[in-house]
């Protein structure tokens, strides 16, 4: 398992721009692809990016493709997700995960989650 812990939520007007960051510890970063999720409560969570153990091949929900970039820093064992051209149907509790899977497709091959962080954008 991997702790992971994101930051960088809040309120945003439309239009605008946040950086998400998810700090883990606990196991080598690199072992893991690393994506972010998000969540309306009673929903299922929803893919938003994701990219792979060397950071060289990403994958995007098509909702937020050319808007959303995912990277990551080695050296600080640190992944962002940088929201561009942010939309009031982007408000939603924003979650970092973790998976060794080499391929991972969906939420089932995650299995370590950070607490989420909430994005608020207004109109």
């Amino acid at each position: 398992q991997v702790q992971l812990v994101e930051s960088g939520g809040g309120l945003v007007q439309a239009w605008g721009s946040l950086r998400l960051s998810c700090a883990a510890s606990g196991r080598t970063f690199s072992s893991f692809s690393m994506g972010w999720f998000r969540q309306t409560p009673g929903r299922e969570r929803e893919f938003v990016a994701l990219i792979d153990l060397n950071g060289g091949n990403t994958r995007y929900a098509d909702s937020v493709k050319g808007r959303f970039t995912i990277s990551r820093e080695k050296a600080k064992d640190t992944v962002y997700l940088q929201m561009n051209s942010l939309k009031p149907e982007d408000t939603l509790v924003y979650y970092c995960a973790a998976s060794s899977t080499s391929g991972p497709e969906g939420a089932a091959d995650f299995g370590s989650w950070g607490q989420g962080t909430q994005v608020t954008v207004s109109s």
